[in-house]
């Protein structure tokens, strides 16, 4: 993977923050509006799942006239849901690709609009127990690949062959990952795998929980989820794309040391010639506030800076009334 690649893959927020030092955490709270109340319906993303459940709880306590009702089946669920009328909020782990964008224009004439609204160390994990310190980004591509571009094109598939010894060295490395409806799945082969194909033997899941509790359950497996379900059974091996090896966390992800930093988004339909419906934007704002901020950590995830927020809210006409 290319550094160009990279940042692409981080640019929506790599672009509103300047640096650690310049990282600006101080956010508004929701300010309340009267009389609020109906549906909305999010599809989309099962790495945000647990995320968007604990903003529609926040917002509903505010509101209990209004209902969320979520599904979380994989960021490619979300674009037809939205383009279909099913759902209003369509959260992803990745940007949509041009011809997700191209089927909104053409049936709406104006492109979705994505919110960048959490940001996620994708990590690679292993089990508690096992000592790699840490892997590159080269290695984690011969580890998952069917047919690497690094490495002289050579696999690997033992723990030995990652540098562990003793009982670790000849042990098969166990792979698992998510299924093909994941925005996760689809943002690892592209930015690690650079397009290519998994390996025959790897085990695919169909949640991001479910990707660590099998790494959790097996001494001898890895693979990879958001940052946001590390358990106590898991570690997230520190990675490096040059000479340095860095963790995922919140410094780390936010300087873009850490390799695999990406944005979550919540993508919604808005004419640019119109405001944004009134519900859609009150729970914009509840996420984007301070309040809906405090949901992102706890969810495990980093939560946005100040810049993010009013360049988002600007971007949808809703900083005057946020603040």
């Amino acid at each position: 993977m290319t550094l160009r690649a990279l940042s692409a893959a981080v640019a929506a927020f790599v672009a509103l923050t300047l640096g650690a030092a310049a990282f600006d955490m101080e956010l508004s709270p929701y300010k309340v509006v009267s009389d609020l109340s109906g549906n909305l319906k999010s599809v989309g993303s099962d790495t945000m799942l647990h995320e968007m459940e604990l903003w529609a709880e926040g917002f509903q306590s505010i509101y209990p006239n209004v209902k969320i009702d979520i599904e979380g089946k994989g960021s490619n669920t979300a674009p037809p849901a939205l383009l279909s009328g099913e759902a209003q909020l369509g959260p992803m782990s990745r940007p949509m690709t041009p011809d997700e964008i191209g089927a909104f224009e053409a049936k709406f004439g104006y492109k979705p609009t994505a919110v960048l609204v959490a940001i996620d160390a994708l990590a690679i994990y292993v089990h508690k127990d096992n000592p790699l310190q840490c892997v590159s980004m080269e290695q984690i591509e011969r580890v998952f690949a069917a047919n690497p571009k690094s490495g002289g094109g050579k696999s690997i598939r033992t723990w030995g062959e990652l540098g562990l010894t003793g009982e670790w060295a000849t042990k098969p490395i166990a792979l698992f990952s998510r299924n093909t409806l994941s925005g996760t799945y689809k943002f690892f082969k592209q930015h690690v795998l650079s397009g290519g194909d998994f390996k025959d033997d790897i085990k695919m899941q169909v949640g991001s929980e479910a990707v660590v509790s099998a790494i959790g359950a097996d001494k001898f497996a890895i693979g990879y989820s958001g940052i946001g379900y590390k358990t106590s059974a898991v570690r997230a091996v520190p990675i490096s794309a040059g000479k340095a090896c860095y963790g995922a966390t919140f410094d780390n992800t936010y300087s873009r040391k850490y390799p695999l930093a990406r944005g979550l988004y919540i993508c919604l339909l808005k004419d640019p010639k119109k405001p944004i419906d009134t519900l859609s934007g009150e729970f914009v704002k509840y996420v984007l506030s301070r309040d809906g901020q405090t949901q992102a950590k706890k969810g495990g995830y980093y939560p946005i800076t100040r810049n993010i927020r009013e360049h988002e809210l600007t971007r949808l006409g809703l900083l005057a009334s946020a603040n």
